[in-house]
């Protein structure tokens, strides 16, 4: 093969990298655009989690059920319910002030009053972080009614545990403790959504 026809061959090769190069950049912009008009978000984004995603923790993945977005004052955290045969597990997603995934499992076997400055569960000691009330509304199946309001008390142990006492509308008080995720332990697949 002589000189000519090795540069020939090298400019062909180029001319189909930057081809391939131009049509997978457009395949990534056509695709990212065609998410937003979805509304989606970027995928495995858990600020966008909606009922019938399915939601990867661990080894374990969760379809969500149900979603709560509650707002108090200025402040936005959503609840996503888990079908989970095990229990009613679920993820607490919020903004402000910092990001923070919790994972809640309930506990029905907590002792204590909500709003005690400290309560005992499980060998920790939980001191108040706390309180307050929030409107929600309700999508899924969660039980609730489609809007109302929730109370609740927050309470940090030493490394990072969380303990809750949460009620919704008229109802009693409902515990769960919760363990603090970071963003690399959340996997999130969307479900296309109608609309």
């Amino acid at each position: 093969m002589d000189g000519a026809t090795v540069l020939v061959a090298a400019l062909g090769v180029l001319v189909g990298l930057v081809v391939v190069a131009a049509l997978v950049g457009r395949w990534r912009r056509s695709d990212s655009a065609s998410r937003k008009r979805r509304g989606d978000g970027p995928p495995g984004d858990p600020r966008r989690i909606g009922v019938g995603d399915i939601v990867e923790i661990g080894d374990e993945s969760y379809p969500v059920r149900g979603s709560i977005r509650l707002v108090e004052g200025e402040w936005r955290w959503a609840e996503h319910l888990f079908d989970d045969p095990g229990g009613r597990r679920r993820l607490s997603v919020a903004e402000d002030p910092e990001f923070e995934l919790v994972l809640w499992h309930p506990e029905p076997g907590v002792v204590g009053t909500p709003g005690a400055p400290v309560v005992e569960f499980a060998g920790r000691r939980y001191s108040w972080h706390e309180s307050g009330q929030a409107r929600y509304t309700a999508t899924g199946a969660t039980g609730l009614a489609p809007n109302g309001t929730m109370r609740y008390h927050d309470y940090r142990a030493p490394g990072g545990a969380r303990l809750t006492f949460e009620a919704y509308g008229e109802a009693g008080w409902t515990a769960a403790w919760g363990e603090r995720l970071d963003l690399a332990d959340v996997a999130v697949h969307p479900q296309r959504r109608a609309g």
